[in-house]
């Protein structure tokens, strides 16, 4: 089955050679892109759907999210409105309320986030664990996650668990033993939250290289609440990504710049506004060559946001990108953030996952914030709303 959208205003790329193109048309076969290039020159295909010339976009690639939990946390949320600061501790409450929830409740969680984010034009999603724990709790996050998408992350370091909050070392050796042997089967990445009431630089490095020996790719929490070790770790270590990035020192911005074909600076602006802190610097990164990436940490304490237009308008208000940048940053640049080649561009051969804006170019998604822009989604060649 092939479809030929045409007659499409503005068609992002991102690809070097093909750019962004107008009165542009793209072919799907399957589940993949076919053939880009002017509306003119298009060929036939099965089906046919006319852009009206409005834009295309790679569909969003939400690089960092943690969506296996249950239960609110409105309570702490409004506290933090009213004056109080954040802080690591909060995410206790979510492990309580998820170790209590059935597989069926948390599954059903995922797949209402998962529908969000869809509607919104994100079509590849990470999703951690994190919120159980337990040996138990933590592999059935990474069951249920790994059932609704490939890119799953083993985040029993997320905090110490409560049940061993005076001996740390101990839950540090559980979670690069028996709950590392637990999770590795059902996860492609390990993560640590490597911050001052989480975990400091050496039991970071324990768990990262414990997970890497079982073949797990690393990923870093990093520098999120102060200036620490985290983003200097995530480079030694090769990590795919260093998330968060808010306090970075010169020798951080450098190491990230060096280290831009092999780790990813992943900005996470949900959470500043949802915690009222001070915004990551992207234009500091960008300029010095890091590689950047947007994504939504849409969980229930920090960021309890699903949506990538909203990510994209706040970077580009709030942490110097361009419309452009913030764009790429959000589709390309969650790609690189993943490892992935075959999304987050629209080019031959890419996996055909896309977004049709019910706008004439992608600057809009920043232009018009809060508008639900995303009229349609391609996910795998498939229209999925």
């Amino acid at each position: 089955m092939t479809t030929l959208i045409t007659n499409i205003g503005s068609l992002l790329t991102n690809d070097p050679e093909l750019g962004t193109l107008t009165d542009a048309a793209i072919v799907l076969d399957g589940d993949t892109v076919a053939w880009v290039g002017s509306a003119a020159s298009a060929p036939d295909a099965d089906e046919r759907v006319d852009a009206e010339g409005r834009a295309v976009i790679p569909g969003f690639v939400d690089s960092h999210s943690h969506l296996v939990f249950a239960g609110d946390r409105t309570a702490e949320f409004n506290a933090r409105m009213s004056g109080q600061s954040y802080t690591a501790g909060g995410i206790r409450t979510t492990v309580a309320a998820t170790r209590a929830a059935s597989d069926e409740q948390l599954d059903a969680n995922v797949r209402r986030y998962f529908g969000e984010m869809l509607r919104q034009g994100t079509t590849t999603v990470e999703v951690k664990s994190g919120y159980g724990l337990t040996v138990e709790d933590e592999a059935r996050a990474l069951r249920i996650a790994g059932a609704h998408t490939r890119e799953t992350t083993y985040l029993g370091a997320h905090v110490v668990a409560p049940e061993f909050a005076e001996d740390p070392a101990g839950y540090v050796e559980l979670v690069t033993g028996e709950m590392l042997d637990a999770c590795a089967p059902y996860a492609r990445y390990v993560d640590v939250f490597c911050e001052r009431g989480a975990f400091d630089g050496d039991q970071a490095r324990a768990i990262l290289t414990a997970g890497a020996a079982r073949g797990l790719t690393p990923r870093v929490h990093a520098n999120q609440l102060t200036q620490g070790p985290g983003v200097q770790l995530a480079v030694e270590l090769g990590a795919a990504s260093a998330d968060h990035c808010t306090h970075l020192s010169d020798e951080d911005v450098k190491a990230l710049a060096d280290a831009h074909a092999t780790t990813v600076a992943t900005l996470l602006p949900g959470a500043e506004f949802s915690t009222r802190a001070v915004y990551p610097d992207a234009r500091r990164l960008i300029d010095a060559g890091a590689t950047v990436a947007l994504s939504t940490d849409c969980n229930p304490g920090s960021s309890f946001t699903s949506s990538m237009p909203f990510c994209i308008a706040v970077a580009v208000r709030d942490m110097g990108m361009t419309p452009d940048e913030a764009v790429v940053a959000a589709t390309l640049g969650g790609a690189r953030a993943l490892r992935r080649t075959d999304v987050g561009h629209l080019a031959p051969g890419a996996r055909a996952d896309l977004a049709l804006l019910d706008a004439p170019s992608h600057v809009h998604l920043a232009y018009r914030p809060g508008v639900p822009l995303v009229s349609a989604v391609w996910q795998g060649g498939a229209r999925a709303c």
